[in-house]
């Protein structure tokens, strides 16, 4: 039953499974019959999609292991006893789509190529550890590319090559982003060295629907770029159209601890109240009383939304798939993602696509001045003590050519785009300003209206992300009964703990 379920997902996707249950339903509906058989069949094939669908991969939720590639992966790497080969271990894509292409991309190498590449997939979940494991037994991969390869980053000091000459020939081009991320121990640490390869990029942007928009009286002109102004006027939109949706809720904010979607999110609420928790240097700055104060009235204003029912009630339990699921399923009229996975999951539809999907940046700060998205810088990583660290370090050098890599890309329908302006520049397909979503992303990326997570300074921070610290804070003042206070307090001693751990 497992096998065929993953052949029905292979061949159809997520978003077809999900299209011909609701066929189903209203079947039902209409007609009071069942087909059994493909409820039971289509349920374990959707169960199966949410794993790979995550909107932001993290470790949050089940990981499951992909047939025998990850089975195998660990006798590939020991049996191999010369330099013919690259074992590279690679995210499991979005959509099946994000597989092929780069397999293609390891094809066209290997048929030009005497070192051929061994290309292995594993869920995010799991990539990460298993690879710690393999190279803690002397096992180490060639390469390995994952959403979440280097978190603790104290696991894997020293255990990484220096790859800037693969980053160097790039380095007038990638972003000021990509290129403080590259450093991976911190730039303190790293001083002119890189060690990782940026692969992609992304943003977080809102996305709403354009026709609820109208039906509440209401054009996207007529969206507020201020701060205040901007969360009232959805407040407003739901009003409206309460009568006619009376369970439609205007603002998809997260409210989990369990989805990465709300430390995403939560950062740029910290970074619009200008509330900095480290500085430049990597010092943490969590025990100056205004910024305990500053966190205290982010979490009051966050949850203001929720409290007063413009948020789902669910939106507490939600894990990373779901604000996408509720958005596309119109339970909300509007969402922030930390991808372009909502525009990609309708790309193939035109009429909404391109007619009822809007797309907009977040409103100006408080204060007035812009507020700078924060970017992820996704990247690929060479093991030091590989057998072969300088044909890894070639293939990558071959998949950063502008036009390899713009292709592989551009197989995941601009969910990422790429993490240098070179290669933006390099295909028209990032340019298309008919496309109102990757144009959107690419103005915000080509303006430097964008800033990096917090672990580019000390990566200690990347572990506050990788558990979540924001989102534990936000779920505690939504069901837990904790002030803001409280919840600001613990997760300021939580924070402490970590950069503590990871000194």
């Amino acid at each position: 039953m497992l096998t065929r379920c993953r052949r029905l997902l292979k061949t159809i996707g997520y978003r077809a499974v999900s299209r011909i249950i609701d066929y189903k339903i209203t079947r039902y509906t209409r007609y009071k019959t069942l087909d059994y058989g493909f409820i039971r069949y289509g349920l374990l094939a959707l169960l199966a999609g949410l794993t790979i669908v995550a909107c932001s991969s993290g470790p949050f939720g089940s990981t499951v292991s992909l047939d025998k590639t990850s089975e195998t992966t660990s006798e590939t790497i020991s049996a191999r006893t010369s330099k013919e080969s690259l074992i590279v271990l690679w995210d499991k894509g979005y959509v099946t789509e994000e597989d092929e292409a780069i397999q293609k991309v390891v094809d066209d190498w290997n048929a030009q190529s005497d070192l051929q590449v061994e290309l292995s997939f594993y869920n995010s979940g799991e990539i990460a550890p298993r690879t710690l494991r393999f190279s803690q037994a002397g096992q180490s991969p060639d390469i390995l590319f994952a959403a979440k390869s280097v978190y603790p980053v104290s696991d894997w000091d020293g255990k990484l090559a220096d790859v800037s000459d693969v980053v160097s020939p790039l380095l007038e081009s990638y972003t000021e982003v990509a290129l403080r991320s590259a450093k991976v121990y911190g730039s303190e640490k790293a001083g002119d060295r890189y060690y990782a390869v940026p692969l992609n990029q992304s943003t977080t942007h809102i996305y709403y629907w354009k026709d609820l928009l109208q039906e509440a009286g209401y054009r996207p002109a007529d969206i507020p770029a201020e701060w205040d102004d901007f969360w009232a006027f959805w407040q407003t939109v739901q009003d409206n159209l309460a009568p006619a949706y009376p369970g439609l809720r205007s603002i998809g904010l997260p409210y989990s601890k369990n989805a990465s979607d709300t430390y995403h999110i939560f950062e740029h609420v910290l970074s619009a109240y200008n509330v900095t928790l480290v500085d430049a240097q990597g010092k943490l700055l969590v025990d100056d009383p205004t910024v305990k104060a500053g966190i205290v009235d982010c979490l009051n204003w966050y949850l203001q939304f929720y409290k007063a029912g413009y948020a789902p009630s669910e939106a507490v339990r939600w894990l990373d798939p779901e604000n996408n699921r509720n958005f596309l399923n119109r339970a909300v009229v509007m969402t922030p993602n930390p991808t372009m996975s909502i525009p990609a999951a309708v790309r193939n539809d035109d009429a909404i696509y391109l007619e009822q999907l809007g797309t907009v940046p977040f409103p100006n700060k408080p204060d007035g001045a812009p507020l700078p998205h924060f970017v992820s810088i996704r990247q690929a990583v060479v093991f030091a003590d590989a057998p072969n660290v300088r044909g890894a370090k070639d293939f990558l050098t071959y998949l950063t050519q502008p036009a390899v890599l713009s292709d592989f890309l551009k197989a995941s329908y601009g969910r990422y785009i790429p993490p240098s302006i070179g290669h933006i520049e390099a295909d028209l397909f990032w340019q298309d300003a008919a496309d109102p979503h990757v144009s959107a992303v690419v103005e915000t990326v080509m303006a430097g209206q964008t800033q990096p997570f917090q672990n580019v300074y000390n990566p200690a921070y990347g572990m506050v992300m990788e558990q979540n610290v924001w989102g534990q804070a936000v779920y505690d003042v939504a069901m837990n009964n904790m002030s803001a206070e409280e919840a600001a307090t613990a997760a300021i001693a939580q924070i402490k703990s970590i950069f503590q751990s990871q000194l």
